[in-house]
Parts: structure tokens; sequence; C-alpha cells
């Protein structure tokens, strides 16, 4: 079992959540309560990478971070080196690739909040932010800890944005999708089973929580 990837892909699914959530969070609370008409373009360009194909998306992404784009050249004065084939530019296209498993799970918890309380909070006297803290938040929290876990699981299986951005490189982008991959052209077919059974069991148990969440909601807020 190719352990250097396995990983490797572990901190990039981490520290692509973490990002999620941070971006993630203020982005569905403003599809969840913002009354703009235009909302829906902002929810379908979320929304995008469900529907396009990852190989699709990873050209874009490298065309937009390459050496000739702003965004690159800008990384390459800062930094002195490059955003494709990086693990920095492999972080930036799994958030981009990742960012509706966060997104719309939050966005869909935040909706369900009861918005009589929200409104008794702030007719309280207290901010939208410390709102947003004390009842939203709190109240949401599993549907947060849904977005967050599968957007984990997603980083971890990812395989076709992975490969148009961050190529394969071991050690630096080399995720374990692309080492089995890379095991099946070599026929290690034992070595593939494995690493694919790895991959199985964390989907397995991601979906496992996912489900367990989901009925401790109904179960706090049953269906009338």
């Amino acid at each position: 079992m190719d352990w250097q990837a396995i990983w490797l892909s572990v901190r990039l699914a981490i520290s692509t959540m973490v990002i999620l959530l941070i971006v993630g969070m203020p982005l569905a609370y403003w599809t969840s309560f913002s009354h703009r008409r235009w909302k829906f373009l902002v929810e379908a360009v979320v929304a995008l990478p469900l529907v396009l194909p990852p190989t699709v998306l990873g050209f874009y992404v490298l065309i937009a971070i390459g050496p000739r784009s702003p965004v690159g050249a800008i990384y390459a004065r800062l930094t002195g080196g490059m955003l494709p084939f990086s693990f920095q530019g492999l972080l930036l296209a799994s958030v981009l690739y990742s960012l509706p498993f966060t997104v719309q799970p939050i966005a869909a918890a935040f909706a369900g909040v009861d918005r009589r309380l929200v409104e008794a909070s702030w007719c309280l006297g207290v901010s939208r932010l410390a709102t947003f803290r004390r009842v939203i938040v709190p109240l949401a929290r599993p549907g947060i800890a849904t977005g967050a876990i599968l957007s984990f699981a997603h980083t971890m299986g990812e395989f076709g944005v992975v490969l148009m951005v961050g190529g394969n490189i071991a050690g630096v982008t080399r995720t374990v999708s692309i080492s089995i991959y890379d095991q099946v052209q070599a026929l290690d077919y034992a070595a593939a089973t494995q690493t694919s059974l790895f991959l199985l069991a964390i989907s397995f148990a991601v979906l496992a929580l996912t489900y367990s969440l989901q009925r401790r909601v109904w179960a706090v807020w049953p269906m009338s």
C-alpha cells in the first residue's frame, strides 16, 4: 500500500475541508437568507462542479493558474514557484471541485433553522453576526458536520481534477486515487486491491456517519 500517497490525500482532504468550512459557511448563509433575484446564478455556479466533467474543470483551473495567467504570475512573483503541478495548486483545484459538497448541505441546514428564532434574536438587539454564532450555527451543526465530512471524502477520491492540475509527482501531487491507477497500469492488482479497500472503508464510514447525523436531525425535529 502506498502510504505516502495516502498521507498526501489525507493532508489534502483535511486542508480542503478546513478552507471550505471557512469559505462555505458565509456563502451558504448568504444563499439561505438572501432575497436577491440573481441569487440563482450564484447557486448555479456553486453547483457547477456537480455536473461539469472533472477533466474540463481541471483544464480551466490549469489555464487560470498557469504562469501566463494573472493569478499564476502573481504567485510566481511572491513565491518564486508555480501553482500547476504543486500541492498548493492541487489544493486550490480541490476547493473548487468540492465546493458544492460543503455549501449545499450547510445551506440546507441553515434554511431549516426556524426563522422565528432568528428574528427573535434580532428583535432582542443581538447583531446578525452574534445571531449567526449563537443561534444558527448550533442549530445547523449536523448539516455543517455533513458538509465537512462529504468534502473530506470527496477530496480523498478525486482523480480527474488531480491528474489535470497536479499530475503524478510522488510525494507532491500523487494522491491515493492516482496511486491506484498506477498500480493497475503496472498490473499490481494485489496492491491496487488493498488501496481500493482502504478507500472503500473510508467511503462507507463517511456515508454511515452522514446518515447517522441526518437521523439525529429528524429525531430532534420530527416530520409532521
